[in-house]
């Protein structure tokens, strides 16, 4: 492991859909009292729509713009030293102008839950547009993997007891 000083207080939590990012990055945020902001629903908020309706509406391409400036603005926050805690969506990290965007402006750390745990997590749901095709999921969880690794730290999530996961997150050498 290297130890990396960066030059702004962000901390982005990244991962593969439903491994926790927003539930842990509230409770993480709350605990070392920065505020929280999760992307998705600022994207929601932003553009008055759910993230499936704007990707049945517009397709990826256009949602991954909408993500890119919401990134943007929040680093831009980051950057003028107003730390937070930000939980990316599942996708955001993996694309090249968001990780540009980000690894000079902050720490990141991977949420590296497994796939077994992802589908149980999931259920149902099919809010989730790249969720709908549970058979691709394995793959795409697959294609992933090796994105996410480029995080600063990688912390397993193995259990739902979010407490022990928030205590893994504060032992690492950033604080």
């Amino acid at each position: 492991m290297t130890l990396k000083l960066k030059r702004t207080p962000g901390l982005y939590l990244v991962g593969f859909m439903a491994s926790g990012k927003t539930t842990i990055g509230r409770a993480l945020a709350d605990e070392i009292g920065w505020p929280f902001v999760d992307i998705d629903t600022e994207i929601e908020a932003r553009e008055g729509k759910k993230i499936s309706e704007i990707f049945t509406e517009r397709g990826e391409l256009a949602f991954r713009e909408v993500e890119s400036a919401v990134i943007r603005s929040h680093v831009n926050h980051i950057e003028s030293g107003q730390p937070r805690v930000i939980a990316l969506g599942g996708g955001a990290f993996i694309q090249p102008r968001n990780w540009d965007l980000i690894i000079n402006n902050g720490v990141t750390v991977w949420l590296d839950c497994p796939l077994d745990t992802v589908r149980r997590r999931l259920g149902d749901d099919n809010t989730r547009p790249l969720a709908a095709n549970r058979n691709g999921l394995a793959q795409l969880f697959e294609d992933r993997r090796p994105l996410y690794a480029r995080a600063d730290y990688r912390v397993p999530v193995d259990t739902d007891h979010i407490p022990a996961i928030i205590q893994r997150i504060l032992e690492l050498p950033l604080f």
